[in-house]
């Protein structure tokens, strides 16, 4: 498996230059980037360019695609999609990743098949680049009755959607926060296996009842109760050899330095890793 970065929770990282320097010189070796930059060939090229130059790889970035609302807004982020998959094409990006809120205020049975619909396009361009589209289930019991008509939340669900949509490029994107939120244990993931996973966040949460958990009052790996080594080992036992990405949620932005929080975010990777038995 893959260290990897995203942006959440570091701050003002900078520039993508910078971003990228300082993962490397913490020993990361994915970072997540975003699908604004990619579509531009120029900025893709000099991504490329500070990718190798610094013996690092992308990791994935997210849909640009609003699959979720109006079929003019949908239609209209397509354009975006096509530039972006071609970028990451481009740099050796083989991952997109998009959340799914467990409520809508839209009807269920008409919302799912809309979206059904609507992720087999993004499936459909996106594998015409070579590129995976993950699916991520959300956890945190506020946000399941945040809006009118409880959705899915768990793994299964989720799995049973991706045979639905029914392309063998789609699969899951496991945030260990959402399968502490949800109950999932990590003995659970055995059952799964490797090529059913795109992308993997990792994180920590605070010692509170799960059903008190907030989506956005995340910690950072190691600093809290998740059992982040089951799941590593788990991960591991299905041959999962991916990005493992920190990404934190907070309420406001953070009060130490970004160098400072990758350094923190790298002491947590150590330990769990290391309990785990993981290089």
């Amino acid at each position: 498996m893959k260290r990897g970065l995203t942006r959440a929770g570091l701050g003002d990282v900078g520039t993508t230059e910078q971003y990228i320097a300082l993962a490397a010189a913490y020993g990361f070796q994915t970072v997540d980037l975003g699908a604004q930059e990619l579509a531009d060939p120029k900025q893709a090229e000099e991504i490329r360019a500070s990718l190798q130059r610094r013996r690092i790889e992308a990791g994935a970035f997210g849909l640009p695609v609003e699959w979720r609302t109006t079929d003019e807004a949908f239609r209209e982020g397509l354009p975006l999609l096509v530039a972006a998959a071609a970028g990451a094409a481009a740099i050796g990006c083989t991952r997109c990743c998009t959340y799914i809120l467990p409520s809508t205020d839209e009807l269920p049975a008409p919302f799912l098949a809309k979206a059904t619909t609507r992720l087999r396009v993004c499936a459909e361009l996106l594998g015409a680049y070579g590129i995976r589209l993950g699916l991520e289930f959300v956890g945190p019991h506020h946000l399941r009755s945040r809006w009118q008509y409880p959705f899915l939340w768990t793994m299964d669900e989720t799995l049973d959607w991706i045979d639905a949509i029914g392309k063998p490029n789609v699969g899951l994107l496991f945030d260990v926060y959402h399968a502490y939120t949800t109950g999932l244990g990590a003995e659970e993931l055995s059952r799964l296996n490797a090529g059913q996973i795109v992308h993997v966040h990792i994180n920590d949460a605070p010692d509170v009842p799960v059903e008190a958990v907030v989506d956005n009052e995340r910690l950072y790996t190691g600093e809290g109760v998740i059992d982040a080594v089951g799941y590593l080992r788990a991960l591991q036992h299905i041959g999962y050899d991916g990005p493992v990405a920190q990404e934190v949620l907070l309420p406001s932005p953070p009060g130490e330095s970004a160098e400072a929080l990758v350094k923190r975010t790298k002491a947590g990777f150590e330990r769990v890793f290391a309990e785990a038995g993981l290089s």
